[in-house]
């Protein structure tokens, strides 16, 4: 078979299908996609809200509490407490619907979903942690969302395994790490990026088991290092003295790392390691990716996000333990079809919460169910015969939205229908839009609510210095720099919590200025976008084994060309390394 370019009905840019693609699609018996793989990617983020949380009514009946959500109180969703929605006082089969052939599918679906309760958010095993979402096993944490095992950590995303860090983005296994991106396994280490095994640092980029370095990129197991430059112990000391709990040097030493990055503006092409056969970026132990990021110990997959050991799988994001899955959000488990929110399930189709479950379509919030549809239970006979029947209706009578999109059978869920804002999503975070743009493409947009804070201390009046900050800033509320006039879902003014100014005062560290969702986006625009451009190695050193010829490497690279990095390939990048 060969390749297919086609047209995508959502961006209406070119796309194209290769014969690997077609194999799959044949193999688990859905038709080819019709929007491109950022769109698909797009569509599915629009339905995972993960820093935006509320204050909701527990909607179980006789029950008054207010519970935290990631559904706004004007949310036509039903809320249950969490502990409940687990238990078994209440049985999800009693909101069964009869399929009807007179309507669409994903009417009848949307209707179930906002009928059927759910949890508030995403927050198992969680000790003292209740402001955390999509995680597991916190402890001691504060506003960290895809995390798990973690203690006495706040303000973060994509964090495993880590203890005493603050205000970092991917990295695991590490402790008193502060301002930090894409690290693994490093001890006291501040505003630094892609660092491995380094320990008493700060200001660092690329850097692999190195211990009392600063403002340095590219080393490999040094030790007093700074700007890339050797020096002694004391010289060092007496350069370290400087970096200290002031704002005001704190801020001059961030921005002179900046500058000092971009001139030292060699980059590898893209980030990955002990894998075979891999396009996309960060991508550790994993073979035969395409269009991989953030991805761990998988193969045979392609157009993933987010996740790790995933096996035959096409377009799932924030994944563990997947296999043969396709057009999915948020899963563990085999055979999962245009999903979300579901686990430990097998051969689910269109499925939202399901938890346990096999051979079901259509359904929300089932524990340990099989053969069932739109909550409805069938014997296995049954269902085996009305599935067929419903695919053939779906695209008979396919669903259209405003923008005139088609869902028929083999596509997510129309985005219209998510539960969300396009701002309140992960969408707007990888892919910002203005509110002009986004209701342009047809997505919801949510004004900024008026908060009115009585703003205890302005941002131009916040200490300096930590030695000068004591308990009596606990519970105050401070002003964020961006002041709501950002898009970057700004909440205006934030508040420390107790464990948060013990962390900034032991790490000799300035209070920040901007609220955590300015701060997480700051983080965000440092890593590369999640796109891939084609281009061709940019190194002429004659030292290199190309000789006097210019690299002719060609690869898949997250830099675009209009970029002002120097981009290598593998074995030149090796090269030059320190």
């Amino acid at each position: 078979m060969n390749s297919e370019t086609k047209q995508c009905q959502n961006c209406k840019k070119n796309f194209t299908i290769e014969p690997d693609d077609f194999g799959f699609y044949e193999k688990i018996k859905v038709p080819p996609p019709t929007f491109c793989p950022e769109c698909r990617m797009i569509r599915q983020f629009l339905f995972r809200n993960e820093k935006n949380l509320y204050k909701h009514d527990c909607m179980v009946p006789g029950h008054d509490e207010k519970l935290i959500s990631i559904y706004s109180p004007t949310s036509p969703m039903t809320v249950y407490d969490t502990n409940y929605w687990w238990g078994d006082k209440w049985d999800p089969i009693s909101y069964a619907q009869e399929y009807d052939f007179s309507q669409n599918f994903f009417k009848q679906y949307h209707n179930l979903q906002e009928k059927v309760p759910r949890p508030p958010l995403v927050n198992n095993q969680a000790v003292n942690s209740e402001y955390c979402n999509f995680a597991d096993q916190n402890k001691d944490c504060y506003l960290i969302t895809s995390a798990n095992r973690n203690e006495n950590s706040f303000y973060g995303f994509g964090l495993i395994g880590n203890k005493n860090i603050s205000d970092c983005l991917w990295c695991s296994d590490s402790e008193l790490v502060y301002e930090c991106i894409d690290c693994i396994k490093c001890y006291d280490l501040k505003n630094s990026q892609q660092c491995e095994n380094c320990v008493s640092s700060a200001f660092l980029f690329d850097c692999r088991g190195c211990n009392n370095c600063l403002f340095s990129t590219h080393l490999r197991n040094k030790s007093y290092y700074v700007f890339n430059k050797q020096y002694s112990k004391e010289q060092y000391l007496e350069i370290f003295k400087d970096l200290n709990g002031d704002y005001k040097k704190y801020k001059e030493m961030v921005d002179k790392f900046d500058v000092f990055k971009k001139e030292s503006s060699m980059r590898k092409s893209a980030n990955i390691l002990k894998s075979v056969n891999a396009i996309g970026d960060n991508i550790f132990s994993s073979k035969n990716i395409n269009q991989g990021f953030d991805i761990y110990n998988s193969e045979d997959s392609s157009y993933l996000e987010e996740g790790l050991k995933a096996q035959s799988c096409y377009d799932v994001c924030f994944f563990e333990n997947t296999e043969l899955c396709y057009e999915s959000i948020s899963l563990i488990g085999y055979g999962y079809f245009f999903t979300m929110y579901c686990r430990d399930s097998r051969n689910i189709f269109y499925c939202d919460n399901c938890h346990a479950c096999s051979e079901c379509f259509g359904c929300v919030s089932l524990h340990k169910k099989s053969y069932c549809i739109l909550n409805k239970q069938y014997t296995k006979e049954e269902y085996e015969k009305l599935l067929p029947k419903i695919i053939k209706h779906m695209d008979a009578m396919p669903y259209v939205d405003a923008k005139g999109r088609i869902y028929k059978y083999g596509e997510f869920f129309p985005s219209e229908l998510s539960p969300f804002a396009y701002n309140e999503t992960i969408a707007q975070e990888y892919f910002p839009l203005t509110k002009k743009e986004a209701i342009a493409r047809g997505y919801k947009w949510k004004d900024k609510e008026e908060r009115n804070y009585a703003i205890d201390i302005k941002n131009e009046d916040i200490p300096n210095d930590i030695k000068y900050v004591n308990d009596s800033v606990i519970g105050k509320v401070l002003e964020c720099a961006h002041q709501g006039k950002c898009n970057e879902q700004c909440t205006e003014a934030f508040k420390l919590i107790p464990n948060e100014l013990i962390f900034y005062q032991k790490m000799n560290l300035p209070l920040p200025r901007l609220c955590p969702n300015c701060r997480h986006y700051q983080r965000l625009n440092q890593r590369n976008p999640l796109k891939l451009w084609h281009r061709t190695c940019m190194c002429n050193k004659q030292n290199h084994a190309h000789g006097e010829n210019n690299c002719d490497v060609e690869f898949e690279t997250p830099y675009a060309p209009e970029r002002t990095e120097i981009v290598y390939c593998e074995k030149c990048y090796q090269q030059e390394v320190y």
